[in-house]
This record gives C-alpha cells, sequence and structure tokens, in this order.
C-alpha cells in the first residue's frame, strides 16, 4: 500500500525487545529492532496508534530524506533542495533536535541551527516569508540525526517525550521515568492474573502504569497533545476512530495494586496521581513502612519496586537493602519480588541470591532490575546465600 511509510520508535537501552514485541501486537509491519530504537512500517493511522498505545516508546519519528554529508556546507544544501512546503506553512513555526556521532561534526546546537537556517531560507527564498523558531510549541518539530556520514532527517510526531503520559501532577524527590516504569513490569512478566505491589512507590508511577497494563489502557490517552495535531495533514476524526478502537480493548481487573511508602508526602502524591489518571478504583495506596510490613494472604504476590540507590537520598545503603532481604524472606512468602538498583554494591548485601538480572540504564545510570523468588514454606530459605 502506497499509503505506508517507514517509521523509528525510540526507547531506552534494554527496552528493544519489549517495544518490538508491543508494535507486532499492534499490528506494524517490518518491525526491525536496533539500538534504543526500532524501526516498523504504517500508515497515518498507525502513526497515531503507535503514539497513543506504545508503552515503551519514548518517541515515534517519520524519517523523510536520508542523504551523506562530509561538511556543513553538504547538509544545509540538502535540507534546503526538500520540499519543506509539504510539511510546514511559511507563516508557521518550527524546532529542530539534533543528535551527532561523528567526528566532523561534533556539537548537536550548531547542527539544529544549520538546518533551521537551510528551513528558513528556503521558504524565505521561495514565498518572502520565513517561518519562526518556537521550541515550546512548534507547527513542526524536525529531528536530525547524524551517524558518521550519514544524515536523517525525521519529523517527531510525538513532540514532548512520550514517557510525559499526562496524569503526573506531583513528584517526589527521586520519580521514575513512565516509560522506564512501564518497561521494568513488562520485563517483570506481569500479566495481570495476580495481585500487585510496590513497597516503595513514591509518587505512584509503577502502579499507574501497572493498572494501565492490567485494564490494557492505552498510556497516552491523557496526553494534552501530540506534535502531529500541529501537521498539515491532521486528521482529527481518524485519530478519534484510532483512540475509539483501542479503547474497546480494555479489560476488567479481578486483581489487587497495593503501594506502600512511609513518606506521608508521597502518599498524598501517589493518590493524587493516580486520581489524575483515573486509576484510583483499582489501586490502594497506605502510609506504611515495608519493613514493618506483612504480606496479606497466601495467594502469589508479584511486586516491582524502585528503592532508593544513594544518589539523591542520605539513607546507610548497605543496611537498607539487607532489610530489604530480610523483609522478604521473613514476612512475604509466596513472592516473586522485582527492583531496579543502581547501587551495586549495595545489592550485594540483599542476603537472597536472585535468579534473574537483566543489565538497563536508568537515566544515566548502570542499572540492574533483579528477580528475588521467595518461597512459602520449607522453601523459604531455598535462595539464601550460605
Amino acid at each position: 500500500m502506497e499509503d505506508n511509510f517507514k517509521m523509528v520508535a525510540k526507547t531506552l537501552f534494554g527496552f528493544e525487545e519489549l517495544l518490538a514485541k508491543e508494535l507486532i501486537q499492534l499490528g506494524a509491519r517490518e518491525v526491525k529492532t536496533g539500538v534504543r530504537n526500532v524501526s516498523f512500517v504504517g500508515d497515518k493511522g498507525f502513526m497515531y496508534k503507535a503514539n497513543l498505545g506504545l508503552r515503551t516508546a519514548t518517541k515515534i519519528l517519520k524519517p523523510i530524506n536520508t542523504f551523506r554529508i562530509r561538511s556543513e556546507k553538504d547538509l544545509y544544501d540538502q535540507v534546503y533542495k526538500m520540499d519543506w512546503s509539504k510539511y510546514l506553512k511559511p507563516s508557521g513555526t518550527l524546532a529542530i533536535d539534533s543528535t551527532v556521532n561523528s567526528e566532523v561534526f561534533n556539537h548537536s546546537l550548531y547542527i539544529s541551527q544549520k538546518t533551521k537556517d537551510a528551513i528558513v531560507d528556503k521558504f524565505r527564498d521561495e514565498t518572502g516569508e520565513r517561518p519562526n523558531v518556537d521550541l515550546k510549541f512548534p507547527d513542526l518539530k524536525v529531528n536530525v540525526h547524524i551517524d558518521r556520514e550519514t544524515c536523517n532527517i525525521s519529523l517527531d510526531s510525538s513532540g514532548d517525550s512520550l514517557h510525559k503520559r499526562g496524569y503526573k501532577s506531583a513528584t517526589n524527590i527521586a520519580p521514575i521515568n513512565e516509560v522506564l516504569a512501564a518497561g521494568l513490569i513488562m520485563l517483570s512478566g506481569w500479566d495481570g492474573q495476580s495481585d500487585f505491589m510496590d513497597p516503595m512507590c513514591g509518587s505512584g508511577t509503577l502502579l499507574a502504569e501497572a493498572a494501565m497494563i492490567a485494564c490494557n489502557i492505552p498510556p497516552n490517552l491523557m496526553r494534552k497533545e501530540f506534535a502531529f495535531e500541529r501537521w498539515t495533514d491532521w486528521d482529527v476524526e481518524l485519530f478519534e476512530k484510532i483512540e475509539e478502537s483501542l479503547l474497546k480493548k480494555t479489560r476488567d481487573f479481578h486483581h489487587k495494586l497495593i503501594g506502600f511508602d512511609k513518606s506521608p508526602s508521597a502518599v498524598t502524591k501517589a493518590i493524587e496521581n493516580l486520581k489524575n489518571a483515573h486509576l484510583d478504583e483499582f489501586v490502594t495506596i497506605k502510609h506504611e513502612d515495608f519493613f514493618k510490613t506483612q504480606k496479606g494472604g497466601d495467594d502469589k504476590l508479584h511486586m516491582v519496586f524502585n528503592p532508593p540507590y544513594g544518589e539523591r537520598l542520605d539513607i546507610d545503603m548497605e543496611s537498607f537493602y539487607a532489610n530489604i532481604g530480610d523483609t522478604l524472606k521473613q514476612n512475604y512468602p509466596n513472592t516473586e519480588a522485582w527492583f531496579i538498583t543502581s547501587n551495586l554494591e549495595a545489592l550485594k548485601h540483599v542476603g537472597l541470591r536472585p535468579s534473574r538480572k537483566i543489565h538497563l540504564m536508568n537515566a544515566k545510570l548502570e542499572s540492574r532490575l533483579v528477580k528475588y523468588d521467595i518461597y512459602a514454606g520449607s522453601k523459604k530459605g531455598k535462595y539464601m546465600n550460605n
């Protein structure tokens, strides 16, 4: 079909396979994983669907040109040659975002400036008018990616990163990114078929993402705007149709989602954020110190959390992580516990042997997502170190 075109979904390191699986389930074609990105083919409606429905994507780009460059003049000339009137009115606004991996070009802001000059000059030469730069709400956001001598020009269909779901009005001291939170839950294999707990829930991000996964709610329904809504070919009827089709696929959830935090202000923020997301009916949040709690009931519990790493919070990490291990071992039988940390030294003090370790990045911090199987009864101590 000639209406189909190539797109690139950007993601976090370690989430490429997750994102590829999401794209296939949504109906994408020709799905190929790269590093921190997955390319695929679809039409305009699928571009809307990808922005609304992907949990582990940070951006959806629409590539419109690729060329080789060896100098700044090459870049300017190639960008100038393009027909920008297809994408932008002379009176419109634009913003340029650049990523550079090249020995010739080493300053992304300069590349953005040069690209902007070429586009603006083209309009001025042809129409006498020129678009203005608007970094906050541009009509067109252009993405420039230079890898050695190859330059890719794409339109950014998302605008703000897709981790900005729109439900967070309050955050705590070290909030977890929404895309990272969704990816952790998906990597943990939770499928909504058991109770879920975040024992150190902070502003409630993991709980909100878990609730949306459990109910199959599209993650970006709450967003105020996507960049494609300002494009010249914006089709509001098609968008609403796609939105409606995704909403028809939501499902009931018959288990519990539980959050604890020992900070009263974090509990208040988490409750507010879950309410903003219209997910408060699914989630119970309590002011509790995890280390003083016990599991309620014998049913299997799935736990995912993001404990302090010591980066921004002043805590004795060794005893803190030892407490995590003791609490799990003594008070949480029949639990599958997962948590992410960049404090690899403190991890050694948990006192339990992880059954899995997954290498991830949390922002710029090298991290591990670890899994501990806590068995009921006589198997309780199976994963303890001798």
